[in-house]
């Protein structure tokens, strides 16, 4: 096998044809030319990209390997692994950005003389954006390594042809992410947009456990900036960079290392500073650090590693300058912090501990903290601190409206900012006077502090949704299904999904793992709950499948059997994950009579496999009865009439229950009466 060739798993061959790796397993065992495994293991075989896309194209099952696909697959199969693959692809897509030209000259002839130019080219793009050899996490590769990834070098550049260089770099880098879940934590761009704006304008930003570098990525780009990062894994110090150069002007300094025990930039003092640092670290250097000049505010305790991340940060702060971290809620609350806690707040250095809904962030179970501080110029006359309790304001699980928690957030930051108080929000925001807090607890998490909402909205509110309940039961008895008449079973002939799909009375197609920025996106969840599209996707150019009426989505984990036709108000979301989108011809197929068909117990049952703790559903192995479309109208419009009975009984459920806590919590509040 050639040096440079590339390997794909079968996931990756399931991806190439669009079908699942069900299918792969079958061509293997009935098809004798099928390639043979060149790598991997007996379990997790790799094949030779090339046999694979040549094979597929004999069969008939591929036209071509679309261009985003390739370089993936070139990317991913990368000799040395697909992070090296990333830098080199960065580097080559930073040289298209800046120097496009160089590359036109470069890209002409042999791959060995790319490999001999390219590195004496690529210098000149990252010495001048990335600073001394010493100083930066990026460096030159040499001719040997740039031959090895050639045809991935000639594809990324044909691609940023296509889409630009910085969305290239983005594409593949969230195509790695999404790949390696619990390989990276991730700050969701949401969140990094919302701690940028807390933290305000800079022309100097600090991330010391930068990632991928998405916090500095949200800081507005001005004149003269520049953005400084430090991560404990060389590889993500040089991703950051590469990412940060590819999306604007600002100088670009990133060192690998672990900044509290081996701090790379101890002379900067910055505008601000972003942080999402690692959490609940007992082995952050507690013993070796106890004399660090760094502890202004106490000596962290072992188990108060988020306290020597908030110091840090303060240590690289202007006076005057803010910096935003993320915490564990319980950095708020534990009694072996209290007395940093206490110092942080009688300094006036802490203004704000924002609690965030459940889902904000990883860890996704608990609803997470962001401190906002300010490194003190003098101490304040009458120091209060904001507190911020953003749960109520979002869904339940991780579709919730980011627009919505960050613009309540910033309403009630922003008059704190200007004038050190704020009006007090029940329920939600108050600024508390710093004396309140002193006592032996120091206890900062938000809700312990905040005034309740009037419960379930007041009495008024809840009568409002008693009258609603009423005439959803009302509608939902009119809706109750006649009584269901004996009849004797029916054979009917059937057709499989798949083969409909491959007649052309319908178009299969499955969700994507990107979309446009602020996209409606359809998640499972939704489907599931009967709700409207919640959830949000990676922002990237991947190319999306908007939802239209009439279509019929089906998830594919969890072995339930929902089917959802696509009503006027959902169209135009994009598909989310884990969904299978079905658009019939309606000359051949009724919508209504689909859904329901897909919904059989029976026939969901037959079409799925079960792999580890998941059950997963092969939508193109499900069946339907062949009917001529009189007949589907008919089952049609019963199955409809069952679809709005199941709707009626979902917000019967949901008012049901908002009533109840409604009144549980009006009861105990005393603001409403027992008789």
């Amino acid at each position: 096998m050639q040096h440079n060739a590339t390997e794909v798993t079968a996931a990756g061959i399931a991806r190439l044809a669009g079908v699942g790796r069900a299918a792969v397993s079958n061509w293997r065992r009935r098809h004798a030319d099928f390639p043979k495994p060149v790598g991997g293991t007996e379990t997790s075989p790799s094949f030779a990209l090339t046999e694979v896309e040549a094979w597929l194209r004999d069969q008939g099952k591929l036209a071509e390997v679309p261009l985003r696909e390739r370089v993936w697959q070139q990317l991913a199969g990368h000799p040395e692994g697909p992070v090296t693959a990333l830098v080199h692809a960065g580097c080559l897509l930073l040289l298209i950005h800046d120097r496009p030209t160089d590359w036109l000259e470069l890209s002409a002839g042999s791959d060995e003389r790319l490999a001999a130019l390219l590195p004496a080219a690529l210098d000149q793009v990252i010495a001048p954006r990335f600073g001394p050899p010493r100083e930066r996490a990026v460096t030159t590769p040499a001719g040997p390594e740039l031959l090895t990834s050639a045809p991935l070098l000639r594809g990324a550049a044909e691609l940023a042809a296509e889409l630009g260089a910085r969305q290239t770099y983005e594409f593949l880098l969230g195509r790695h992410l999404d790949a390696n879940p619990r390989q990276y934590t991730l700050t969701p761009a949401g969140l990094a947009t919302l701690m940028a704006e807390l933290a305000g304008p800079a022309r100097t930003a600090l991330d010391p456990a930068c990632g991928t570098g998405a916090l500095l990525r949200a800081v507005a780009a001005r004149p003269g900036q520049e953005l400084f990062g430090q991560d404990g894994a060389p590889e993500l110090a040089a991703l950051s960079a590469l990412r940060l150069a590819l999306q604007g002007k600002a100088a670009v300094r990133t060192a690998a290392g672990d900044s509290l025990r081996a701090d790379a930039l101890p002379a900067l003092r910055a505008d601000v500073v972003l942080c999402h640092p690692p959490f609940n670290e007992r082995n952050w250097g507690h013993d070796e650090l106890a004399y660090d000049a760094r502890w202004e505010y106490g000596f962290p305790a072992r188990t108060e590693s988020e306290l020597a991340w908030v110091q840090h940060a303060l240590a690289h702060l202007k006076d005057g300058g803010t910096a935003v971290v993320l915490m564990p809620p319980a950095a708020a609350s534990r009694r072996s912090g209290r007395r940093i806690r206490a110092d942080l707040l009688r300094r006036g250095a802490l203004r704000a501990v924002i609690a965030l809904p459940i889902g904000a962030a990883p860890p996704y179970n608990i609803p997470l903290h962001v401190w906002v501080l300010r490194r003190p110029e003098k101490a304040p006359a009458q120091p209060e601190l904001l507190l911020v309790d953003t749960g109520a304001s979002a869904g339940e699980g991780r579709a919730f409206d980011w627009a919505a928690v960050r613009g309540a957030v910033l309403d009630a930051w922003r008059p704190f900012e200007r004038a050190g108080s704020a009006r007090e929000e029940p329920g939600f925001s108050r600024s508390v006077p710093v004396i309140e807090l002193l006592d032996d607890d120091v206890d900062l998490a938000p809700a312990r502090h905040l005034p309740p909402a009037a419960a379930g909205g007041g009495s008024e509110r809840l009568a409002s949704v008693r009258e609603d309940l009423g005439e959803t039961l009302r509608l939902a008895a009119g809706l109750t299904p006649p009584e269901a008449l004996h009849t004797p079973a029916v054979r009917w002939p059937l057709i499989t999904v798949g083969e409909l799909a491959r007649g052309g009375a319908l178009l299969l197609r499955t969700g994507g793992n990107s979309a446009p920025a602020r996209a409606r996106v359809l998640t499972d969840h939704d489907v599931l709950a009967g709700t409207a599209p919640s959830g949000s996707l990676p922002e990237g150019d991947e190319e999306t499948v908007p939802v239209e009426a009439g279509d019929v989505v089906v998830p594919v984990l969890g072995g339930g059997s929902v089917a959802r036709v696509i009503d006027a108000d959902t169209a135009g979301a994009v598909l989310g994950r884990n969904l299978t989108l079905l658009r019939p011809d309606r000359a051949a197929l009724d919508p209504w009579f689909l859904a329901g068909f897909l919904r059989g117990t029976a026939n969901n049952r037959q079409a799925s496999s079960y792999a580890s703790t998941a059950t997963r559903l092969d939508v193109r192995r499900l069946h339907l009865p062949r009917l001529p479309l009189e007949d589907q109208r008919r089952y049609g419009e019963r199955f409809r009439a069952l679809a709005e009975f199941e709707d009626a009984l979902r917000r019967a459920g949901r008012l049901g229950e908002q009533l109840v806590r409604g009144m549980y919590d009006g009861l105990t509040d005393g603001t409403v009466a027992p008789d």
